[in-house]
């Protein structure tokens, strides 16, 4: 399979090292990235090609849109047209599927991805969108990208995108937050700063692998933690009271909202035939 990225910032990279790991070879990648010395970067860190232009990526059999959603509709609209068979993978964040393929003069083959950051340490999760034109055999292409650096799932609704960014690709931020509040505790109750940087962060690590692992439901896990009367019920009392599981779900809630709205300015601003509004 030969691959061609548009763009080569770090989720392209963090892409392109996870395939090379999974055993493609560097010579079935290319990369498209404007900026000299990120390409001198790609070509020295990762030995594949780099080019200044979108010429260099245009027989792939995979493209990658790894570009700034702003600027992907202009990138796009530069294009000549691509080959019905050629899969175009969209992983910049917002854009729907059917304006990619409108500014591609309505190419058929487009998936729609939104990873997220642990993906820069083979620790990723995506959710994919695939419009009706992408074939079996392009779907399986598309998970196999993704799957280099994490695990990808697929929806039925586009629609269900905007949620996965409220889960999944807002989702570490909401993850660093509590980190930030459990490991200040730490320290505002006495605990030296790094004794509570490293309990903090091993137990956030090992509760998650726990949890997949074990499989069980995370309410019954939560349980064999919170013994009758004892410190960690207490401590789960003042959570509740404090509002803070709804005030998670307000945050994920509100998350897609704005992913919702996003999708429709980015496909306003960017998206007549013109390119106006």
């Amino acid at each position: 399979m030969k691959l061609g990225f548009i763009g080569g910032g770090n989720m392209a990279a963090a892409m392109i090292g996870g395939l090379l790991q999974k055993g493609f070879v560097a010579s079935a990648i290319d990369v498209v990235e404007t900026g000299p010395e990120r390409r001198d970067w790609l070509a020295h860190e990762f030995g594949i090609v780099a080019h200044a232009n979108a010429e260099g990526v245009l027989a792939a059999e995979v493209i990658v849109l790894a570009v700034k959603p702003q600027q992907l509709a202009e990138v796009l609209r530069a294009l000549p047209p691509l080959k019905p068979e050629q899969l175009v993978l969209s992983i910049a964040a917002g854009v729907r599927a059917n304006d990619i393929s409108r500014w591609l003069g309505g190419h058929p083959a487009v998936v729609r991805a939104m990873p997220n950051t642990p993906a820069l340490v083979g620790a990723g999760i995506a959710g994919l969108f695939a419009l009706p034109g992408v074939t079996e055999a392009q779907k399986a292409q598309a998970s196999r990208i993704l799957e280099a650096v994490g695990r990808a799932v697929w929806v039925p609704q586009e629609a269900q995108i905007d949620v996965v960014t409220a889960i999944s690709g807002s989702g570490p931020a909401y993850v660093f937050y509590f980190i930030e509040a459990l490991e200040k505790a730490g320290i505002d109750l006495g605990l030296p700063p790094e004794t509570a940087r490293l309990l903090t962060l091993q137990t956030f690590f090992g509760a998650a692998a726990l949890a997949i692992k074990d499989q069980s439901a995370p309410a019954e896990l939560r349980a064999r933690v919170t013994s009758k009367g004892g410190t960690t019920e207490r401590g789960i009392l003042a959570l509740e009271e404090g509002g803070v599981g709804y005030a998670i779900g307000l945050a994920a809630r509100a998350a897609a909202e704005r992913a919702a709205e996003m999708g429709e300015l980015l496909g306003k601003n960017n998206g007549t035939d013109g390119g106006e509004n």
